[in-house]
């Protein structure tokens, strides 16, 4: 069953740290398949509960392929963190130390593949349905403080609902974090909410509210929300902007970012 609009799922939200790849509204892709390339820069700045400043920089390379009712996606970061080494992107602080102390790494961020599938295309009475899996692989370099070095691991699912030129959207996924030698790290449920509303016939806007509970026994919260726009340029490019804002010790006190798309 084919739609007039796919929206990629929720879970390529990165919360707090790393909005890499939100929506990009496109056709469902056919048989043949649709390839895209996006890359941009993203910039978060918080406490995260302390009392020095974390400041991360994201370059994501993100490579998503949509072919009928399935949407492949591999994200390869590079970051950059200025502060004193206890907070990690996606995790938030998740070392205790006492560090006043600001250093700047750089390097290769964690790897993020993902596969969708549209498990219900959505009705009159029903909304649409995606089913997501993704694997975190823990690329980025423990020691630099640039990731936890172990590998996650997330289910998801995605709901949909179109009322005019409003969208409607939830996710509710599960969360397994691998244990870092700093810190034991739960696994927990999370969950988004927000809508999206049609500008133009190319542009839309939107909100996200973004909640995932504390995963370390001195961490706080994920409470953050997300306003975005997207514009189509051509039947090739589209590009977006976006802005955070966060509302607890586990995301950054706020956030700004861009992306550019390019669809073969």
């Amino acid at each position: 069953m084919k739609t007039n609009m796919k929206i990629p799922p929720l879970g390529t939200i990165l919360v707090s740290v790393g909005l890499l790849g939100l929506f990009f509204p496109s056709a469902y892709a056919d048989d043949s398949g649709v390839f895209s390339l996006t890359t941009g820069v993203d910039y978060s700045s918080g406490k995260y509960g302390s009392h020095v400043k974390t400041n991360i920089t994201s370059v994501p390379v993100i490579a998503k392929y949509e072919v009928d009712r399935w949407v492949l996606k591999l994200t390869i970061p590079y970051i950059t963190i200025t502060g004193p080494g206890n907070v990690s992107p996606g995790v938030g602080q998740f070392k205790d130390t006492t560090a006043t102390k600001r250093t700047t790494e750089s390097g290769l961020g964690d790897i993020v593949a993902g596969v969708a599938y549209n498990l219900y295309g959505g009705s009159d009475s029903m909304p649409m349905i995606d089913l997501t899996g993704k694997i975190k692989f823990g690329t980025a370099d423990e020691n630099k403080g640039l990731g936890t070095g172990e590998n996650d691991y997330s289910a998801q699912v995605d709901l949909y609902k179109s009322f005019g030129d409003f969208t409607a959207l939830g996710t509710v996924g599960y969360r397994v974090y691998g244990d870092t030698s700093a810190a034991p790290l739960d696994n927990v449920f999370f969950g988004s909410a927000g809508g999206i509303y049609k500008l133009a016939p190319n542009t839309s806007t939107g909100l996200i509210y973004d909640y995932r509970p504390a995963i370390t026994s001195n961490g706080s919260k994920v409470s953050e929300m997300t306003a975005f726009i997207n514009h189509k340029i051509t039947n090739n490019w589209k590009a977006q902007g976006y802005l955070v804002r966060g509302f607890s010790d586990g995301s950054p006190d706020y956030g700004v970012g861009a992306l550019v798309s390019y669809v073969f």
